[in-house]
């Protein structure tokens, strides 16, 4: 095809989506924030036993040249030239931990996913050698709690379970990262020169890392005795790490990075003072703006670095509210349960209902997150009856995804003082519309969605189009494009609305202190 056939478009973005579910690659228009092409690719999870999460870094990692190629390959068709592609931005599923031999490029484990559970004995043993057993004990500097969630203690059972971790580290051989880190290593030449990076967003969901100073700290790392050496080098969210070293993008900066919700703040131009978005993807993250200044929470809710673009750029913090169960209720229904064939079906079952006939449904399936941090809690759905079917508990299931949303509000409303008078919202789940109408009912405000929901890839585009060295993306409030919306306006009375969520305090109050690690003397309860 003659080189005056191709659509001209000016400087353009890419984006590597890693999520928990999927790995997706989008290209967008750096001036116009339009999304021109993507390709997705399902990544498989493993359980290998009850409580265990994990995946093969392996397979992500081929998934995201796969979504590279066929992007590009799509754009071809397009007539669009992607050597106008000037940038590549990482967005990536956060805290899941991958410890890799640097000398052959190959993990020396599958990655422990953030949902992962099995660390809890040695989140136990930790906490009987912290002063008075408290779990918030490290959180002044790293604005976390101890739990399961992190990938210190994720790290912590590796080394402590896996010799060939353990004879890597003595020998020098041993890499750790978080997805992010394992991707951009692997791309910018893995063993021959790859670089071994991560940003202050991801670093900071590691428990080693202080959120103040923006170092690894020696004195956490001495605590969960790890290596400092294995670390990867801390940089900022916007600046060029590396580039490509093979596929169709060879030669491309790779040159912003941001944990996915992070990316999601970012994408949704969430750069003031107490603005907020909600990302509904695996688990279901809130995250609000607090500007230059870390806010510790007293409800529940984790202080993370929204972000930092570029090397001279101040530091952005957030108060977070995490939940782990959200899509993956949905993927439950469909894969556990096989209720339905589709996710999207899922919407249809629950309109035909149009309620959950008092049915409640409490996905704890790896214990509750924010505001809770109680990992003994399990999964329950109670309020049945006869007349209950699968309609009732998808109903129930949308539902449960909003109320956890409610229980994050309340905590952020408590913690920041202004009470939020409308809520952004992102995420494959936003396609619901019977969850959107949902929410705004439950929480009794409006819900607020961008007509273009992948705010996450275009977080990472935009930090990648910014940085020094790449300038093809604008970032000052006057040049970001007007973004178009479609509300959800509350339609149903704030008594019934509170009725409902007084329910569902009880079932989750159901749902707690199920779970005991000791095992029984029968051999049959855990």
């Amino acid at each position: 095809m003659a080189a005056s056939d191709r659509v001209v478009l000016g400087p353009l973005v890419g984006s590597i989506d890693q999520g928990t579910s999927s790995t997706r690659f989008l290209v967008f228009n750096a001036k116009t924030a339009e999304l021109l092409s993507h390709h997705q690719v399902e990544i498989k999870q493993k359980f290998p036993k009850e409580g265990w999460v994990e995946q093969d870094p392996k397979e992500i990692l081929q998934s995201v040249y796969e979504c590279v190629e066929k992007t590009c390959e799509k754009l071809n068709q397009l007539n669009i030239d992607i050597t106008n592609i000037k940038a590549v931005g990482v967005s990536n599923q956060r805290e899941t931990t991958v410890v890799w031999d640097k000398t052959t490029g190959e993990p020396l484990y599958n990655a422990i996913v953030w949902l992962d559970l099995r660390t809890q004995p040695t989140v136990e043993r930790l906490l009987k050698i912290i002063p008075g057993q408290n779990k918030s004990f490290f959180k002044t500097k790293t604005g976390l709690p101890l739990s399961t969630y992190f990938s210190a203690v994720k790290l912590r059972w590796l080394l402590d379970n896996v010799e060939e971790i353990r004879q890597a580290v003595r020998d020098g051989r041993a890499m750790f990262g978080t997805i992010d880190s394992w991707l951009i290593w692997s791309l910018t030449g893995g063993k021959n020169g790859g670089v071994h990076c991560t940003d202050v967003t991801n670093a900071s969901r590691t428990m080693l890392f202080n959120i103040h100073s923006l170092e690894w700290d020696s004195e956490l790392c001495h605590f969960f005795d790890v290596p400092m050496e294995i670390l990867p080098k801390v940089r900022s969210s916007s600046e060029i790490y590396g580039l490509m070293k093979s596929g169709a993008l060879t030669g491309v900066p790779i040159s912003g990075c941001l944990g996915d919700q992070s990316a999601a703040l970012v994408g949704q131009m969430c750069f003031k003072d107490g603005q907020a978005k909600n990302t509904y993807g695996t688990g279901c993250f809130l995250l609000c703006n607090t500007g230059q200044k870390p806010i510790l929470s007293e409800h529940g809710l984790l202080t993370t670095v929204a972000y930092k673009l570029g090397r001279d750029k101040p530091v952005c913090y957030a108060l977070e509210g995490s939940v782990a169960i959200a899509g993956a209720v949905v993927r439950w229904l469909r894969d556990n349960l096989g209720i339905v064939k589709s996710s999207s079906e899922v919407e249809k079952l629950a309109a035909e209902v149009g309620t959950s006939y008092g049915c409640y449904f409490v996905p704890a399936f790896s214990g509750l997150y924010a505001p809770y941090w109680e990992p003994s809690a399990r999964g329950i759905i109670c309020g049945l009856t006869q007349f209950t079917n699968k309609n009732h508990i998808a109903f129930a299931a949308l539902e449960a995804v909003c109320f956890q949303t409610r229980e994050i509000l309340d905590a952020m409303n408590k913690d920041c003082g202004i009470p939020l008078s409308e809520l952004q919202v992102d995420g494959g789940m936003t396609n619901n519309k019977i969850l959107m109408q949902l929410q705004a009912d439950i929480l009794c405000i409006q819900v607020v969605k961008p007509s273009m929901p992948e705010t996450t890839a275009l977080g990472a585009a935009m930090a990648a189009g910014a940085a020094e060295g790449v300038g093809v993306w604008s970032l000052n409030p006057g040049d970001l494009t007007a973004v178009t919306w479609e509300r959800f306006e509350p339609q149903i009375n704030p008594e019934e609305s509170e009725y409902r969520y007084a329910r569902w305090k009880k079932a989750v109050m159901k749902s707690m202190g199920w779970e005991i690690s000791e095992p029984q003397a029968n051999g049959i309860d855990k």
